[in-house]
């Protein structure tokens, strides 16, 4: 089965070409070229991967990744962002954007990213952890909805922080390595530092770990990774 790609781009010269390619690559592409079309083809089709602008004639590519991240959650947003825009690119991160690509582009490195974000995609709705709840910590984790439950409070999980956090529950009791980590949590191109995992680590401790001074849940493995205990 094809992939659905939702592609949200008002320049007719961008869109057109994306979406040819795209399609000869093998994608199911909906093309939209405004915010409205966009919130319309979300209500009728559910997509494994949206690549949207951020400027946009009726509105921002922000607004539609955050109908993203409550209805559609476990679809991967890549924004599309002008050379420069930090701001955007930060906003889009914050939001919990998978990647962003920043214009002007090379169709490769683009393609590149897509493949690398639907292979973090698969690995979380894989044939591991089909339970629809696990209890990791202090929290009830739901895998394939990207939502985590922690001290009476839902939270939603951006793609990064799932995939890392399934990568170890499948992996408990094993130490995972910081390369493993950056293969399947980070695009290339990303250049992640060691200080970056660290950081979602860290975070993923606040929610899940009984007491955050003292984890226990996913334990430091100095010099190599991390481990989940079982």
């Amino acid at each position: 089965m094809n992939n659905k790609l939702l592609l949200l781009e008002d320049e007719i010269n961008v869109g057109s070409t994306l979406n040819d390619r795209l399609n000869l690559e093998g994608y199911e592409v909906t093309w939209a070229k405004t915010v409205s079309e966009a919130k319309d083809a979300l209500s009728k089709i559910n997509f494994n991967l949206a690549l949207l602008d951020v400027n946009l004639p009726d509105g921002s590519g922000f607004d539609v990744g955050r109908i993203i991240r409550t209805l559609h959650a476990s679809t991967p947003v890549v924004f599309l962002t002008a050379a420069g825009a930090s701001d955007d690119r930060i906003h889009g991160l914050e939001i919990g954007a998978e990647d962003y690509i920043v214009k002007p582009f090379h169709y490769k490195e683009l393609l590149l990213r897509i493949q690398n974000v639907l292979k973090r995609a698969n690995f979380v709705s894989g044939s591991q952890t089909q339970e629809k709840e696990v209890q990791i910590g202090k929290a009830k984790v739901h895998f394939h909805e990207y939502q985590l439950e922690s001290d009476g409070q839902k939270t939603h999980l951006s793609h990064k922080e799932c995939t890392l956090l399934k990568l170890l529950f499948d992996k408990r009791g094993q130490v995972v390595s910081r390369d493993e980590i950056l293969d399947l949590v980070w695009s290339e191109g990303e250049y992640p530092t060691p200080r970056t995992i660290d950081n979602f680590v860290l975070r993923l401790r606040k929610m899940i770990e009984p007491d955050i001074e003292n984890p226990t849940v996913i334990r430091s493995i100095r010099g190599v990774g991390y481990l989940m205990e079982r």
